[in-house]
């Protein structure tokens, strides 16, 4: 039996300085790291005499306006805003400051004194129509007018930016998702999110005057007003469309990725360009670098390096001085715990802080530019802090043996024909497997341990113990955008926080209430990744493959046939197969796929790959009446059990492949990372009675099943990830597993005096992660451990430390 090694590479600081993240990326940031007070900063703007930079936040928890000394580089102030949501300007002389108000449809005006460096409200003007969610965006102001894009109703209106008036209104394509708004040129251009496309308007009559086509997800706008060009950040691609405003044509486009050929994943989303306009700063959230470019011959860009940053740069300003300010949406000040964390029978309000929602404080990012010697070092360091590699060349080939029935390149041969992948819901590594004493565990958080998952536990010493397995993702938003597609978009970046802090919903003037929504799994098209899914990559490769649940919308009523947004799934879903509902039993599910496993037996062929939901292990909380956190996840468990004794007993087992992951690890408690989840692989092919305590992470799951099936990465981060050699062996053992009953009571229900049950009770858990999460998981601890215990708080272990580099 392998064992859990004592050198196990896990998250966190290493000894050159850098901070290793779960999915086996690293950030060294260049420069001194500024902590700021809340999350998601998401965009910076300097006053026209540079003796302010303003810094908006518009995250999960409080948005407001930090103003900072570019000098001293000091926090001075702090201006309050309610609801935000990215966008905002200085008028010309620098007197007033203009902010979106994000899902309130206001645009919050300060009056700014930059020799007292200070702001005060002054005016709030409404935007849009009473009775619609507009959300205004990327505004801009030039002379008397304020330009403001609509994000959700897909208009520019144009206010007088005294007071407040609409003077016009400009109308869209419908679902355009308007970004960002730029006046150059005698002309108003708008990046438009949702539509690969940049439209411009005259700025007398509004009518439009051209449509030039950028790449996926045009987003910030950069003039160079001296040679007539406009840059276009494409947060969906690696690329930056740079735009001649005299011509309107694409002039050349500008490629950020470390590599040139590289998947779609850098996620260029932010620009800065050099007081003397011959250099280009690309900020790349995913790369958590910046790009550096020479613009100095229009048409002939070329690249100088790259300068390694904070965790996903969100905005970047190049001051008169030669400094650069760079905001950090993910930054923060190290790893923490807190045992006596948030409780809400103590009486004082729950520590949000420490939900990983919230988590992310970020940070403010100060340098001088560097000298070209100092910047070739610099772009080393973002290399070495990068594990992709040129060609999408794979991951750790020589841990592979020669007999590993994973192929060393997609399109070999491999005995595994058929991947099933199981995506189950939110729990950590010591919540359900801290008890086995084999591996890397902490049995005092273990909520879910053998008496009540007797297959999870039976699955990690059958085959492999995976006790240093993490998720990319934070909720479940994110989650299932990293479990299907390996990334998650700017725009699921941008809007998860927002709609899980609580600040996506308007009350109208007519009384309903209108919200921006769940951000992710098809609600809508501006959501998918440029590669979209791994679906989509079976059909390129003319590979069968079925969905039960996964991106699937129920019926109303149990019974009537489910349906799905994504075209590539039509044909290619089981309408009867109930998607999330915690209403309906794990079991249930487990019954009807195995219904139609016995059809594939009997029609002799299996999809090559299958995704399969089991979402119970979500739970109820306490809800009165429903069953108890515990009796859920054994349904979960008992299901997890049938599905895979069925699929080990069937013609197929032979060349199967069984993936297990959940979509995200939900701020349980886990002493090692909160990032680390319960991970699964179960096959002939894998090793039996082992521990593996390789770093691997969902991106792993998914390459190692594009090795199996022979498909090319979806992002970067699949094509960086390690391949899961160390799980294989390249002799079979055919040996079928077989589920075990249910030691926990499955009809075990929640009674009044449960803890938490009136909360749960007023918990929207219709949906996945609808309902407080930090609440929950607190719910869920206190119906294991009693009313008087106290929930860990999780451990994080990859975050930016707040230190001065050179």
């Amino acid at each position: 039996m392998l064992t859990a090694g004592a050198h196990a590479q896990i998250p966190g600081p290493r000894k050159d300085g850098s901070t290793l993240l779960p999915n086996g990326w690293s950030i060294r940031p260049h420069g001194r790291q500024i902590p700021l007070r809340t999350d998601l900063p998401i965009r910076a703007v300097l006053h026209p005499s540079g003796s302010l930079l303003a810094i908006q936040h518009a995250g999960f928890r409080e948005h407001i306006v930090q103003l900072v000394d570019p000098s001293s580089e000091e926090l001075i102030a702090e201006l309050p805003l309610g609801k935000s949501w990215s966008g905002m300007a200085f008028d010309g002389d620098g007197k007033k400051l203009y902010v979106s108000g994000g899902t309130a449809d206001v645009i919050h005006v300060f009056d700014i004194d930059a020799e007292q460096k200070s702001g005060t409200p002054s005016a709030t003007h409404a935007v849009g129509d009473a009775n619609a969610l507009d959300l205004p965006a990327g505004l801009t102001v030039a002379g008397n007018r304020l330009f403001v894009p609509l994000q959700r109703s897909h208009k520019i209106v144009v206010l007088d930016a005294v007071d407040g008036h609409e003077v016009a209104r400009i109308e869209l394509e419908d679902d355009s998702y308007p970004f960002e708004c730029r006046v150059h040129d005698d002309s108003l251009w708008v990046s438009l999110w949702n539509k690969a496309s940049v439209v411009a308007f005259d700025l007398e009559t509004f009518e439009k005057t051209a449509t030039i086509r950028a790449g996926q997800h045009p987003s910030e706008l950069c003039i160079d007003a001296a040679h007539h060009r406009l840059f276009v950040s494409n947060g969906n691609e690696n690329t930056v469309t740079v735009i001649d405003t005299e011509r309107r044509a694409v002039q050349e486009t500008i490629g950020s990725a470390l590599f040139p050929v590289a998947p779609p994943g850098s996620t260029p989303n932010a620009l800065a360009l050099a007081p003397n306009g011959k250099l280009l700063l690309i900020a790349n959230a995913d790369n958590n670098d910046l790009a550096v470019v020479d613009v100095s011959e229009p048409g002939s860009s070329r690249g100088l390096g790259f300068i390694p940053v904070g965790l996903y740069p969100t905005s970047v300003c190049w001051h008169e001085t030669g400094k650069v300010f760079v905001t950090n949406g993910k930054g923060s000040d190290g790893s923490r715990r807190n045992p006596g964390g948030p409780s809400p029978i103590r009486g004082r309000p729950r520590n949000l802080a420490e939900y990983t929602g919230s988590m992310f404080t970020g940070s403010l990012t100060a340098f001088a530019f560097p000298e070209p010697r100092r910047l070739q070092e610099l772009t080393e360091i973002a290399y070495r802090c990068s594990p992709l590699r040129g060609g999408n060349a794979i991951r750790s080939l020589e841990s592979r043996p020669d007999d590993s029935p994973i192929p060393a390149g997609p399109g070999q041969s491999s005995p595994i024909r058929h991947c099933v992948y199981i995506i189950k819901e939110n729990r950590t590594y010591d919540q359900v497997l801290g008890d086995d004493p084999r591996g890397n565990g902490d049995a005092s958080l273990c909520l879910f341990p053998e008496k009540v998952t007797p297959n999870h536990h039976a699955l990690a010493r059958e085959f492999v113990l995976l006790d240093n397995f993490y998720v990319e993702s934070e909720v479940s938003a994110d989650g299932h955008e990293w479990t299907m597609g390996a990334y998650a978009t700017d725009f699921v970046e941008r809007t998860w926080p927002v709609v899980y802090g609580g600040k996506d919903k308007q009350r109208l003037d007519n009384g309903k209430v209108a919200a921006l929504g769940y951000p992710a799994e098809a609600t809508s098209e501006v959501a998918y990744p440029k590669s979209r899914y791994l679906w989509d990559r079976a059909k390129e490769a003319e590979i069968s493959y079925r969905s039960y649940g996964e991106f699937v919308r129920n019926a109303s009523k149990v019974g009537d046939p489910a349906t799905t947004p994504m075209s590539t799934l039509e044909g290619h879903f089981d309408p009867h197969y109930r998607s999330y509902d915690l209403d309906y039993r794990d079991v249930d599910r487990a019954n009807r796929f195995l219904a139609e496993l016995a059809e594939f037996e009997t029609k002799g062929e299996l999809p090559r790959l299958i995704v399969l939901r089991l979402p119970n292990d979500h739970t109820y909380g306490t809800r009165v009446g429903k069953p108890t956190p515990r009796a859920m996840v054994a349904d979960n468990d008992v299901a997890l059990g049938m599905v895979i004794e069925g699929l080990s007993r069937s013609r197929f087992w032979k060349s199967m492949a069984i993936f297990i992951v959940e979509d995200d690890a939900q701020n349980g408690p886990d002493h090692v990372d909160a990032h680390r989840s319960i991970g699964f692989v179960i096959s002939p092919y894998v090793k039996r009675n082992a521990v593996v305590s390789t770093m691997y992470s969902t991106c792993s799951m998914l390459r190692t099943m594009e090795l199996i099936l022979g498909l090319e990465p979806m992002s970067q981060f699949d094509a960086a990830a390690r391949p899961m050699f160390d799980v294989f062996t390249g002799t079979p053992d055919l040996t079928p597993y077989t589920g075990l009953a249910a030691t926990w009571p499955l009809d075990e229900k929640n009674e009044k005096t449960a803890w938490g049950g009136s909360l749960s009770e007023r918990m929207n858990l219709a949906r996945e992660d609808a309902a407080d999460d930090l609440l929950l998981n607190e719910v869920i601890w206190k119906s294991v451990h009693g009313p008087a215990s106290i929930m860990p708080m999780p451990r994080r272990a990859a975050f930016v430390r707040i230190v001065e580099r050179d």
